[in-house]
């Protein structure tokens, strides 16, 4: 079985910040990057590797591999013959080594903890989750389902849908979260409304920085809170999550650099925060029922009825020669 080669991707998300699939080289297979996680899908040669990711890496096998090693935590390694659906889950900064005789294919996603942090608080109203590591040959047909998804998104020959892929992999975390995952009993906290120093402060912050990505655990820094507590604090103070609060804010400045100004709808979106004018355009239209080309018409149009107006309200004065007769 060849390589697959990779087809159009988001050129901005070649960037490996944060990426957990580093160690493959681009020839193994396309990837996309969103803001909650990585997506891949590949076919490898028989190797070996060792990794740490610091993302929660979901794997899940497409074709059969026999003679499959794993060993995760230092623990002895297991030799297994590996079928085809078998769901892997490696929990963020768990060291695991893989070996495998033969071609491996395979769908995998990398989900950033403060996504599956956010994940869990929607789902089961804390942070205090932990995932579990399976039993080797573990299957799972919803996994697999959402996998060919992914796979079928990535190796098309059009640039693949990063929303749609942004969806599957929070599909993927929710799955996991539901299925293997175990609630812990939270740690005592606080959890009241932020203060209003730090809901000034956060505020500012926000405003200076949502063009960027911004992660949960870099905002609870700005107000010297774990993720966990963060999130609900900020829900409680502001009504709403982080990502929607930057939303609004993303989609506000759009709103008025397209109203007041005359640049391309690709800068304004660059300028905004938005990760291409399809997604300024997707998110527009969802939030304010709207799209930027309809908004930049109506800003124009208004643009010319003021200058109409203001036309017929300045009076020109005439001046005649007069004469004096003493």
């Amino acid at each position: 079985m060849a390589s697959s080669t990779p087809k159009k991707t988001a050129g901005s998300n070649q960037a490996a910040e944060g990426a957990a699939f580093n160690f493959l080289p681009p020839s193994a297979g396309p990837r996309l990057i969103t803001s909650k996680g990585c997506a891949i899908h590949t076919i490898v040669a028989p190797g070996s590797q060792r990794f740490q990711h610091k993302e929660h890496v979901v794997s899940v096998l497409l074709i059969p591999a026999p003679g499959m090693r794993v060993a995760s935590a230092s623990d002895r390694a297991f030799a297994f013959n590996a079928p085809a659906g078998m769901l892997i889950v490696h929990p963020a900064d768990v060291e695991c080594d893989v070996t495998w005789s033969q071609t491996m294919e395979h769908a995998a996603v990398a989900i950033r903890p403060d996504s599956l942090v956010e994940l869990a608080l929607q789902e089961f109203g804390t942070d205090s989750v932990e995932l579990r590591i399976l039993p080797y040959g573990t299957i799972d047909p919803k996994a697999l389902g959402f996998a060919e998804l992914l796979k079928a998104e990535l190796t098309q020959q059009e640039t693949p849908n990063e929303l749609y892929v942004e969806s599957l992999i929070t599909l993927f975390g929710l799955h996991i979260l539901r299925s293997y995952s175990a609630v812990r009993n939270p740690p005592a906290e606080a959890k009241g409304k932020l203060s209003l120093q730090k809901a000034r402060l956060l505020r500012e912050f926000l405003h200076e920085n949502f063009p960027r990505r911004v992660s949960v655990a870099e905002l609870g820094l700005v107000c010297g809170l774990p993720p966990g507590q963060f999130l609900r604090s900020f829900r409680q103070t502001f009504g709403q999550a982080p990502h929607q609060y930057i939303l609004e804010l993303r989609l506000g400045f759009a709103t008025k650099l397209l109203s007041e100004g005359n640049l391309r709808i690709v800068d304004v979106a660059h300028l905004s925060g938005f990760s291409s004018q399809s997604h300024l355009t997707a998110m527009m239209k969802r939030r304010r029922n709207i799209t930027p080309a309809e908004l930049r018409r109506k800003g124009l149009k208004k643009k010319h009825n003021e200058i109409i107006q203001l036309q017929r309200d300045i009076r020109f004065p005439q001046y005649f020669d007069t004469i004096s007769v003493s």
